[in-house]
Formats: structure tokens, C-alpha cells, sequence
């Protein structure tokens, strides 16, 4: 079942939030929409979903317009929004059940519906407990569970992974690899790591514009830039840089930069000309394989 987005605008009193915005998802494929924080990807999540409607263009879930439909579109998608919107004080399943009930689901077929969302988003250990009482990750995951309750061929998730630490990052990701496997599923997100980890194909919006898409493997091949990491046992001083031939930092820390650059061999003999003038004692330097950052970054700079 694919999404089809056609000229898009969107404008907040003087402010345009969408401006011609046009892209398509299709079945089996993770899409991954990409921006900075307030590029425009929740708005757009939203009037995908039919809670915003549009001031112009047009979104056809398989060939059905939502501002036309909505009800009829509503049963198709299952969304997630940024702000995961949960009754603390209800117990899991009862929390399903009643959202069960909102799109008409009962009897026997809820219960199993019920049971089965609960398995496949690991919940079952924590059934007992009001979802008020379940940590951040245990909440995404039932947010997850509400999405895939009704069986939608659509899934739309908005910052999924946004507050999460490193396990449930995790465990998280495993859960959409999962439940994407026979679905047409759209993640905004502006965490570049959960495309790569995720994603087939990229959208990247900037100031309310598309300014990318294509699929993340022909992204990341058609960028000019490289990426050098530098690594040494002292403090880095940024003033030691300055006239060396990189284009940003892609990350900086005490003792460790990646750089990008369009002339890595170069950039790399001024580095070590540096470690040398200033007795360094020298960790690593080495070049990467070209990442989504880099082409993001230089989409979205200005």
C-alpha cells in the first residue's frame, strides 16, 4: 500500500512551515524522513495521519485522499506520534482494549489482536504494571503496540527512539525491523544513525523543502566529501586547525575529531605535520566510508 505526497504547503500565521513538499513510499520499504529540528517533519507527519490538514497539495493513501476520507484512511494507518500520547493510570492491555474499542474492535478478535501486539512488541513481562509505572522504552513500546493493534498497512512513526538510552535504542530498532517487514513504514527522525540503521530510502527536508531523496545507498555514493578520524592522547586545541584543508566537524571531543573534507591525503599530512610541531602522542588516523551525516550536513547548512 503506498503514500503518495503531491505539492504539499503548509503555513503557521506568516510562516511557512511545508512549501511544495512531494514524495512517495511504497510497500516493503522503510522510509526514513530526515530534518533538523523544525525543518517541517512533524507537521507534515500530521497531515499525513489526518490530524492537520493542508493549505494545499495533497496526500492519496493508495490512490484514497485523506482530507477526503479521513475515517476510511484513519483504519489504514497506524501512527506514532513525537509525543507518545498514553493514560499512565490504565494497565497495559486495558489501555489497548479501550483504543481497540475506538476503531470498532471487539469480542474474541480484540482479546487476540490484544495478545498478539503485546507479544510481538515484548510486553508481556510488564503486563501486570499501570503504563504510568513502565520506563521510557516500555512506553514506546506500547505506543508501538496502539499503532499495530487495528493491523494498518501503514505505519508512521514520528521520533521513536527520542529520549531512549543505548539498550533501548536497541531493542526498539529490532521492533521496527520487525514490523516492517510487510508494511509501508515512514520514521521522521533527525538521528542520522537510526536511517542508516533502518531506513531503504531518505528524505531529507530543510526550512520546509525537500532538498534530498533517493535511496540511502545512491545518497551516500553520490556525495564529493570524505570523512577523516583523528585520534590522540591530548587535548585537541582548535586554534592547532585553523588553515587546514577540512570543510566542518562532523564530531569533536577531547583527544578525538572527524573531520570532513573533499582531500583527505591532504588534510591527513597536515595533521600529522601538527602531531609532530607539537609532540603529540598519536592514537589513530584514518578515513571512513562515506556517511548519510555528511551529505546532511552539507544539505542543511544554509
Amino acid at each position: 500500500m503506498s503514500i503518495s505526497i503531491h505539492q504539499l504547503s503548509k503555513r503557521f500565521g506568516h510562516q511557512d512551515v511545508l512549501k511544495e513538499v512531494s514524495f512517495q513510499a511504497n510497500p516493503g520499504q522503510v522510509l526514513g524522513f530526515l530534518g533538523p529540528n523544525g525543518a517541517g517533519k512533524s507537521t507534515t507527519m500530521k497531515i499525513l495521519t489526518g490530524y492537520l490538514a493542508a493549505d494545499a497539495g495533497e496526500v492519496l493513501i493508495n490512490g484514497i485522499a485523506v482530507n477526503k476520507h479521513p475515517r476510511e484512511v484513519s483504519k489504514l494507518i497506524g501512527y506514532l506520534p513525537e509525543h507518545n500520547p498514553l493514560y499512565p493510570d490504565m494497565y497495559i492491555a486495558e489501555f489497548l482494549s479501550f483504543m481497540g474499542g475506538l476503531y470498532q474492535m471487539k469480542g474474541q478478535f480484540l482479546k487476540e489482536r490484544i495478545q498478539k501486539v503485546m507479544e510481538q512488541c515484548g510486553l508481556m513481562a510488564e503486563r501486570g504494571k499501570k503504563i504510568g509505572l513502565l520506563s521510557k522504552g516500555y512506553k514506546q513500546r506500547v505506543g508501538l503496540a496502539k499503532s499495530l493493534l487495528h493491523e494498518p498497512e501503514i505505519i508512521i512513526l514520528d521520533e521513536p527512539t527520542s529520549g531512549l538510552d543505548p539498550n533501548q535504542l536497541s531493542e526498539i530498532r529490532q521492533l521496527i525491523r520487525q514490523v516492517s517487514q510487510d508494511k509501508t513504514l515512514i520514521l521522521s527522525t533527525h538521528i542520522m544513525q537510526e536511517v542508516e540503521a533502518l531506513c531503504d530510502k531518505v528524505v531529507i527536508i530543510h526550512k520546509g523543502r525537500i532538498v534530498a531523496q533517493d535511496l540511502l545507498r545512491h545518497l551516500k555514493s553520490t556525495q564529493d566529501d570524505s570523512q577523516l578520524i583523528f585520534e590522540t592522547e591530548e587535548e585537541i586545541q582548535p586554534d592547532w586547525l585553523e588553515g587546514m584543508a577540512y570543510s566542518h566537524f562532523a564530531h569533536s571531543k577531547p583527544g578525538r575529531m572527524e573531520f570532513v573534507c573533499k582531500d583527505p591525503k591532504k588534510l591527513r599530512q597536515e595533521l600529522l605535520g601538527m602531531v609532530q610541531r607539537r609532540n603529540l602522542n598519536l592514537i589513530s588516523i584514518r578515513q571512513e566510508e562515506k556517511n548519510l551525516e555528511s551529505v546532511f550536513y552539507r544539505l542543511t547548512q544554509n
